[in-house]
């Protein structure tokens, strides 16, 4: 029987003593660089302080000059020495220590990859190196690199396995005791046990339970998920705690079609008021899967807080419409409403309402014959702005 056909291995790349000290000489410039942007671009790494950012950039340049000493070696690259990937190993374990989470080490590898390959590829490149060789080099990188994220994905999931879940338990318990409204002690006591750093403030983000799960590692990793009856929510409806929230804009345009409600900045202890606003926010949403953020929409808050009053107060003051044509009482009261609102200038109304300006005086002359003097009354303008400012969606 024929010999079974061998493996099909990368081809070598010769590195010439030239060629094998440009390469060498870019590690440095490619870690600074590799960290630089796993900071920029994972928001995990954002808080990186000056000892653990040294630590990263020594942890690829080895990495990297181990890979450069196996291909200058001509033996299969692609394949890491052990001290390599124990030092992957190594590092995955760190970051589960540190609390950031699997997503965000592959995102970190994921850049560093990508890093590495625009700078070295260039060296290679302007040395005159063959397409094919060239191509064999990038599936060596690549290979090596992914053999390298094995092993620290391996490594975190050790460490996750071993401590993780405890903690896990103890995170989803203060979101639970913040959700609840619990005494300052208990909450201390809390962040305590879940090692948890506690930060100025909270904000409350409720939305879907699968939007919350996909959303989450873009925030702060210290934020808190709590889903279903533990936090008072529906089953399928979560609740996000993110920490000091600084740019509302970058919130609302992660939170885009997901259907959150956004409560306000609270300090850390008072969680439970920002939860509580997020919640009522849910109702000011005018569609499916719009998200609400409450800070935009206090006087819709403040005039839905007692739905019944409104409904109430609505009845009352609009009690003269009635003696108006029952097709009619719609229009009119969107009329009296659109000039209440633009302090009666006729043209502003009219543009609101799409209509020709003889359309608003003839439909506020109707209006008049209903309410008579009372629309010279403050009290009753006071009384139709609440009753008809609130969002259409709520009368």
């Amino acid at each position: 029987m024929p010999d079974s056909a061998p493996a099909v291995r990368p081809a070598r790349l010769e590195l010439t003593p030239d060629l094998a000290a440009r390469l060498r000489g870019e590690l440095g410039p490619l870690a600074d660089e590799a960290v630089d942007s796993i900071i920029a671009e994972v928001p995990a790494y954002a808080r990186l302080d000056s000892h653990d950012g040294g630590l990263l950039r020594e942890a690829v340049t080895l990495a990297l000059g181990a890979f450069l000493t196996l291909v200058g070696q001509q033996v299969d690259a692609s394949v890491p020495i052990a001290p390599s990937t124990s030092g992957a190993y190594d590092l995955g374990r760190g970051e589960a220590r540190s609390g950031r989470s699997l997503d965000a080490l592959l995102a970190a590898y994921h850049i560093g990859a990508r890093v590495s390959w625009r700078r070295l590829s260039r060296v290679v490149a302007q040395e005159g190196v063959s397409a094919a060789a060239v191509g064999a080099f990038a599936e060596l990188v690549f290979a090596y690199i992914d053999a390298l994220s094995a092993a620290s994905v391996a490594g975190h999931s050790d460490e996750i396995a071993k401590t993780g879940r405890a903690r896990e338990r103890y995170l989803d318990r203060l979101a639970e005791a913040l959700a609840a409204g619990a005494p300052d002690a208990e909450l201390d006591a809390a962040a305590e046990r879940a090692v948890w750093s506690p930060p100025s403030t909270l904000t409350a983000v409720v939305l879907p339970g699968a939007s919350a799960t996909q959303v989450r590692h873009l925030f702060d990793d210290r934020s808190l998920l709590g889903s279903g009856e533990a936090v008072g929510l529906d089953d399928d409806t979560a609740v996000l705690f993110v920490p000091d929230v600084r740019d509302r804009a970058r919130v609302r345009r992660i939170l885009a079609e997901h259907g959150a409600s956004i409560g306000p900045a609270r300090p850390w202890r008072e969680a439970r008021c920002s939860l509580l606003r997020a919640v009522r926010g849910r109702g000011l949403a005018s569609w499916p899967g719009e998200s609400v953020d409450t800070d935009d929409r206090l006087a819709d808050l403040v005039l839905t807080a007692d739905p019944e009053a409104l409904d109430e107060l609505r009845t009352r003051v609009l009690a003269p419409l009635q003696g108006a044509r029952e097709a009619t009482r719609p229009v009119l009261e969107e009329t009296l409403r659109s000039w209440l609102l633009h302090r009666g200038r006729r043209a502003d109304v009219a543009a609101d309402l799409h209509v020709h300006p003889q359309t608003v005086r003839y439909r506020m002359g109707l209006v008049r014959d209903c309410f008579g003097d009372a629309l010279d009354d403050p009290r009753t303008v006071l009384a139709l702005v609440v009753a008809l400012g609130a969002p259409r969606a709520q009368r």
